[in-house]
């Protein structure tokens, strides 16, 4: 399963995760937090732009594999979340 992202070819076949994020900024520091999460604190934290994470790490690994696509806006990420489900809907 070969998912043509904009940034190139990811091989979803051996993905672990799969999951959204808003990355944020917070007191200096940046850092990837869950959608629920930015929803419930948008007011508090300046939102930098949005990622959809492939984790290819297996489990109880601690080297992480992962490739990120980057998104300016939620309705971007939300299109290429549909666009990778359909893979997994087969």
């Amino acid at each position: 399963m070969i998912y043509k992202s904009k940034d190139g070819d990811i091989d979803l076949s051996t993905i672990t995760r799969l999951y959204p994020a808003a990355v944020i900024e917070m007191y200096g520091e940046v850092a990837e937090m869950s959608l629920e999460w930015m929803d419930s604190n948008a007011e508090k934290v300046k939102l930098s732009h949005y990622v959809l994470v492939f984790d290819f790490t297996p489990l109880n690994e601690e080297v992480k594999n992962k490739q990120t696509l980057v998104f300016d806006t939620r309705e971007e990420l939300v299109n290429a979340m549909i666009e990778v489900a359909q893979f997994f809907d087969k």
